[in-house]
């Protein structure tokens, strides 16, 4: 049956016995799932910087325009997804998530091979694109249900940590299988590829067309091996969460450790060819830009262990602090006058994503200790879906202080203020002594 009869996972014996094999079955699947969610919600990213450079007539802010649109939908997706899984369960759920993203796949696959294809066409696709990213908020959630407290730290360290992945193995597979004719002719001929002097042939429909394959097989995995906990609540009682402040508090430390790290993986290619794109021998975005997911990624798989050891509270007060240290420090690369200063802005932007990947893991860790397990399900998908914004809020504001100010340094002097209001409401609610919650 789907549904299962009886759930208990801190009953120990239950655990041994039955609950873990389920559990941990449902993990595999699951995270793999949400690799691909990231992957194929992020991977406008890598294919945006390529489209001038096969005969798109797109400016700078068009491009900043379709990097943003996946996160606005996805941070919708999310707010619709965190109320899915005590309604519909688990198995329905993510069986048919992963079916949803092949639209997009499909779409892109064709829209790339054809310059005129218009702009507002790329904005649909785009937010198409989100439907990877809402699944975050329903998957996680799905997780914590399973799972006994003790575990849920590291468990959804690693499931996030390893779905943060998803971002970096888009940006790092899509040069490379852009390069030959992976699939024949079988999705369609080259396009030609100009850069100075370079003039070569590219398949840039590859970047989406090989997750088609292994979305269908994870989507009927889904339906053949999963099953759904009995904890059933109506759309009407899951809103009790938005009562409760500390729902909002860790909303707003979830914008400051995944918003900052999904937005900043979103823009950093971007920003690699608005800084630097300009100057003789010119870095390509793409050698650089999945280091920064990929740190990330790591970083919060690693701290998922550690968060539950030290508590998740202490690590989020190092999250922030090290994001405005490391946030001040970028200032002087942000408004290069050569390629002198790119080393400098490549090792502090991954110093950020490290600090904001760990934040991922702690955050995480908080919730399932301040609220009850339902509720914890709810926070978790609340979080993330505002967080998820994050690619559309940080891609339009950097890309607008880029257009007005030729630097995003007025936007990196906003994030160290919020990052360091957030740091405070954690420390003072969460990390100090004689805290309300401490966590």
């Amino acid at each position: 049956m789907a549904l299962l009869k009886r759930w208990e996972p801190e009953d120990q014996r239950f655990w041994k016995e039955t609950g873990g094999k389920i559990a941990w079955t449902t993990l595999v699947i699951t995270t793999i799932s949400l690799i691909l969610s990231f992957s194929t919600w992020f991977v406008i990213s890598a294919i945006v910087v390529r489209l001038p450079q096969i005969g798109f007539k797109f400016d700078n802010m068009q491009l900043f325009w379709l990097a943003s649109m996946p996160g606005l939908a996805g941070g919708t997706f999310r707010l619709v997804h965190m109320f899915l899984i005590p309604i519909f369960g688990t198995r329905a759920v993510i069986g048919v998530s992963n079916f949803l993203k092949v639209i997009p796949c499909i779409g892109l696959a064709y829209a790339v091979q054809n310059p005129a294809t218009p702009f507002w066409v790329f904005i649909g696709l785009a937010f198409l694109a989100g439907f990877g990213g809402g699944d975050f908020s329903s998957f996680m959630p799905s997780t914590s249900m399973f799972f006994p407290k003790r575990l849920q730290g590291a468990v959804l360290g690693v499931q996030a940590g390893l779905g943060n992945f998803g971002v970096s193995l888009a940006q790092f597979v899509t040069p490379w299988i852009i390069g030959f004719a992976a699939f024949g002719a079988a999705m369609g001929g080259p396009q030609v590829f100009t850069s100075g002097e370079i003039v070569k042939d590219i398949w840039i429909q590859n970047g989406v067309v090989w997750y088609v394959p292994l979305l269908v097989l994870f989507g009927a995995l889904s339906f053949i091996f999963l099953k759904s906990v009995p904890i059933k609540a109506s759309f009407t009682e899951q809103l009790d969460i938005f009562r409760n402040k500390h729902t909002w508090i860790m909303a707003a430390l979830y914008i400051m450790t995944f918003g900052s790290f999904s937005g900043l993986a979103a823009t950093f290619p971007m920003m690699i060819k608005a800084l630097y794109g300009t100057f003789p021998n010119a870095p390509d975005p793409l050698k650089y830009a999945f280091y920064g997911p990929l740190i990330g990624a790591a970083s919060r798989v690693i701290f998922g262990f550690i968060s539950d050891k030290t508590g998740g509270a202490i690590i989020t007060t190092i999250c922030g602090l090290g994001t405005i240290v490391f946030s001040f420090l970028i200032m002087p690369s942000l408004a290069p006058t050569g390629l002198e200063s790119f080393n400098s802005f490549v090792y502090l932007m991954l110093a950020i994503f490290f600090f904001t990947g760990i934040g991922n893991a702690s955050t995480f860790r908080q919730i399932p200790m301040i609220f009850t397990p339902r509720q914890a399900g709810g926070v978790l998908g609340f979080t993330g879906a505002i967080a998820a914004y994050g690619p559309f809020i940080f891609a339009l504001l950097i890309g607008k202080t880029i257009a007005s100010t030729g630097s995003p340094k007025p936007f990196f002097w906003g994030l160290i203020v919020f990052c360091a209001i957030c740091t405070i409401l954690n420390f003072y609610y969460y990390n100090r002594k004689g805290a309300e919650k401490p966590c």
